[in-house]
């Protein structure tokens, strides 16, 4: 069984406070990239849905991928999230969508807990199914002690990624933008 099918209530539990946080960093955002010119979204590993329901609120037709099903029921069962199309789907595996089929393809600390290989195919799918920008919001180059505990107990590459993310999204993208959103996280925004 997959840590994230059984932490997925933890998770739940933080779903509000997700919201107003990605909330505050949407509408920061959407004045540096003029976001309201876009229509359409794909959330790559959207988890509980926090970030595709405040991308809902502002009025982009939204789509949440995730692979494991127990975190999407979290957000595909509340009433504010209704309008959003919900698919259980693994980037790493490919997914289910043609070409160019979203304006914005984001991704929210999901790159960090991910091997280099698996990255460079997220990276690749991102890029695949959008027309666009590519939007990484993740760690940025400020550790915490208490992060760094968390992320080596949940097992993904936290050091690695936080050492060699941007020279992988420039040997992938050539248009890397970083925007730091928070004291440790960042929008890395490729523009294809």
């Amino acid at each position: 069984m997959d840590k994230f099918h059984r932490i997925a209530p933890i998770y739940s539990l933080f779903y509000q406070r997700q919201k107003r946080e990605y909330r505050r960093v949407v509408g920061k955002m959407s004045k540096i990239l003029d976001l309201h010119s876009f229509e359409t979204m794909i959330d790559v590993g959207g988890g509980t849905g926090a970030l595709c329901s405040v991308f809902n609120e502002a009025g982009f037709a939204v789509t949440c991928t995730e692979r494991i099903e127990r975190m999407m029921a979290v957000g595909r069962n509340k009433e504010e999230n209704k309008t959003i199309r919900f698919v259980l789907a693994d980037a790493i595996d490919g997914l289910p969508f043609p070409d160019k089929s979203f304006d914005i393809a984001i991704s929210a600390f999901v790159a960090h807990g991910m091997q280099p290989e698996q990255r460079t195919r997220l990276y690749g799918e991102m890029s695949r199914v959008s027309k666009s920008l590519v939007i990484l919001h993740d760690y940025n180059q400020n550790r915490s002690l208490l992060t760094d505990i968390v992320e080596r107990m949940e097992g993904g590459d936290y050091p690695g990624f936080i050492k060699n993310v941007d020279s992988e999204l420039n040997d992938y993208f050539h248009n890397l933008q970083m925007e730091d959103v928070g004291p440790r996280s960042a929008w890395y925004i490729c523009r294809l």
